[in-house]
């Protein structure tokens, strides 16, 4: 049977994953936020789920029951209900696993392999199966099987006591909804993925790919790494943080000598820019404080839409501080299509395309979110069950629910 593509891809040009199949066991957000950059890429993702469903799909927002945070990380995905708990249910996956090009999983380490699901248990069935197992501290070693999420990460990694040493005066870590670990350890299992396709079209095999959420939270801390391993004398100030107006605040990133320069004529001291304290990157460091007092003495006596018109007259990069939905809300989102519009069975509502775009392919997000189970039975039909073995098994199911 032809591989069955979720949403509507007729009239894309290309795609640059169209044709490959991919089965996700992935929940939550890193697996998930993966499999859907797949599958904005022209991938067939078939999502695996349990009867009750992904817990993802109770997070609010919701409408009619429909998760629109499950929405943005698993649309354009097809949904199959497997009870992976029975021998009917592991025997449907192993067949679908022969027909696959990647597999995705995020599963405490040792549970696939307690399912008999695990890489070299169907390595066989598939030798050219891109096998991807993401996890929080990767796949071996002493903390292999500790539970872990995003949260967890970020303290185990130091990356929560590197941000607190930005905030002057303040001691206890910040509590932190925002889940960078998922979010940036999906990126890397992407990026991972992409990578043994290409080695596969070179030597026709397959691989286990092991992405491990504390060391891509690690990769984040860049200077920190380095701090860590030589004496590093701190700046005053922290280089990077806001500078109050009269009505709010603004980030100026001096970066560059240019930048500095003008600058310096945008806030009324181009005489600094020959003073000994500030003439150098290096003394600019040792007198930071006193550098950004400066800044922000001016930037206290203006707006904010005063201040960043002469900083953007100047080519300073600078940004008000805005929320989210005002960064929604900003005219270059609108002119890149950033936002693509989805349906389920809530209504409308909006994701976030991914955030490149490419001159030979189309990468955009499929219009409509599958329900839970909506392709079971076709998939079930396709690796050769009989009308009564499919009634059984449905029948199984229902009765486990």
């Amino acid at each position: 049977m032809d591989k069955i593509l979720a949403g509507d891809n007729k009239g894309n040009l290309t795609q640059s994953f169209g044709g490959l199949r991919v089965i996700d066991f992935s929940t939550t957000i890193a697996g998930p936020h993966c499999t859907r950059m797949l599958a904005d890429m022209g991938a067939e993702v078939i999502k695996i789920e349990t009867t009750e469903g992904e817990t993802m799909r109770t997070r609010p927002p919701l409408r009619n029951n429909c998760s629109t945070a499950f929405g943005q990380l698993n649309v354009g995905k097809n949904s199959m209900v497997l009870d992976l708990k029975s021998p009917a249910g592991v025997e449907a996956v192993r067949r679908l696993i022969a027909t696959a090009d990647v597999l995705v999983e995020n599963f405490r380490p040792g549970v696939m392999r307690r399912l008999k699901l695990d890489y070299a248990a169907i390595r066989d069935i598939n030798p050219r199966l891109i096998f991807c197992s993401i996890s929080g501290y990767g796949q071996t070693g002493p903390s292999a099987e500790l539970p872990a999420y995003a949260p967890v990460i970020h303290a185990a990694s130091g990356y929560e006591m590197a941000h607190l040493a930005y905030q002057p005066g303040r001691s206890r870590p910040d509590y932190c909804g925002i889940y960078h670990a998922d979010v940036l350890t999906g990126v890397y299992a992407f990026g991972a993925i992409s990578a043994a396709l290409y080695q596969r079209s070179v030597s026709g095999q397959g691989q286990h790919i092991d992405v491990s959420m504390l060391e891509s939270m690690l990769s984040l801390t860049l200077n920190e790494v380095q701090w860590s391993q030589f004496e590093v004398k701190a700046t005053q100030r922290p280089m990077f943080g806001p500078s109050e107006t009269t009505d709010g605040y603004v980030m100026v990133a001096i970066a560059s000598e240019k930048t500095f320069q003008s600058l310096m004529q945008v806030i009324g001291h181009a005489e600094w820019i020959t003073d000994p304290r500030f003439a150098r990157y290096s003394d600019r460091r040792e007198n930071w404080a006193s550098l950004m007092d400066g800044v922000e003495a001016w930037s206290r006596s203006v707006t904010t839409a005063q201040c960043l018109a002469a900083l953007n007259e100047y080519g300073v990069p600078s940004s008000a501080y805005r929320t989210v939905r005002e960064a929604l809300a900003d005219p270059q989102i609108a002119h890149r299509g950033a936002l693509a519009e989805v349906q389920d069975d809530g209504g409308t509502f909006k994701v976030m395309n991914l955030p490149f775009r490419m001159s030979g392919a189309k990468v955009a997000a499929a219009p409509r979110m599958s329900t839970l189970g909506e392709h079971t039975l076709s998939y079930l039909k396709e690796i050769g069950l009989s009308g009564d073995e499919i009634a059984r098994f449905t029948d199984n199911a229902t009765a486990r629910e």
